[in-house]
């Protein structure tokens, strides 16, 4: 009779086992998570190209993931508000308007002599620096990228 006791106790462990996995396993209908994706620019002759990639990223998960862009160094000048072409400026709007976080190196901004208003609409001020805000952006989820 142990035999069988302890078979039933190992048949009932097995079932709690299998029940808790079940019970903290996502529902079938529900929709995975929203990737979200850190952008790293920092090079001015990428700007385009990176934009280009963030288009792509949108278009490829149609619109379903958050990405935000963090700006430092040489590449920040290419937002400045003035004098800017038109189509960087279109391009950046749109993607903007498509749900970009774009995010300003204020350490940058400062030696640049800029201010927040001196860019393209839609920028936010990465006030502890842009490098701290990657690191941030990291460790709230979002996979690094850099062109």
């Amino acid at each position: 009779m142990r035999r069988r006791e302890m078979f039933r106790a190992i048949l009932a462990g097995a079932g709690v086992f299998v029940g808790l996995r079940q019970a903290n396993a996502a529902p079938p209908d529900t929709p995975p998570p929203v990737p979200k994706v850190a952008y790293h620019l920092a090079d001015l002759e990428k700007v385009g190209f990176v934009l280009g990639n963030i288009r792509n990223h949108y278009t490829g998960l149609d619109g379903q993931v958050e990405i935000a862009l963090v700006v430092h160094g040489p590449a920040l000048a290419a937002f400045r508000g003035e004098g800017l072409s038109s189509g960087l400026s279109d391009r950046f709007a749109g993607l903007v308007k498509d749900g970009l976080s774009p995010f300003a190196c204020a350490n940058t901004m400062m030696s640049m002599g800029m201010m927040l208003t001196d860019l393209l609409p839609g920028f936010a001020a990465a006030d502890t620096g842009g490098v701290v805000k990657l690191a941030e952006l990291q460790s709230q989820g979002y996979a690094y990228v850099r062109p």
